[in-house]
């Protein structure tokens, strides 16, 4: 599978299909540039798509600590896939942003 890819007209990212069957097979997402480079978490909705992410132990407990620091000190009562789906628009933000010199680019350049 291929790397999402700017275009003139947008950036096209692949989805997992249309949440009412896991057979579906991917299909292409135009969003537009400008929608990109404002790019924010779907936030607080109902999801129908959905992928799988293996994490370690250390990394599920850090989510969790990080969860549990944000309901504690900043009030913010979130869930873990809230974080992620934030984490993830940050992530998608600052490569658009940033391209060769964003952070994403740096750690994957790393491993």
């Amino acid at each position: 599978m291929s790397s999402p890819v700017g275009t003139a007209a947008g950036v096209e990212l692949v989805a997992t299909g249309n949440g009412q069957s896991p057979r579906e097979p991917a299909r292409p997402l135009s969003v537009p540039a400008a929608q990109a480079s404002a790019r924010r978490s779907s936030g607080r909705i109902r999801h129908e798509d959905k992928i799988t992410v293996y994490v370690s132990a250390e990394e599920l407990l850090a989510l969790e600590q990080a969860r549990l620091t944000l309901r504690a000190r900043h009030g913010k009562a979130v869930d873990r896939g809230r974080i992620v789906r934030e984490a993830i628009a940050a992530a998608l933000a600052d490569l658009e942003t940033n391209a060769d010199d964003s952070e994403l680019v740096r750690r994957l350049s790393v491993s």
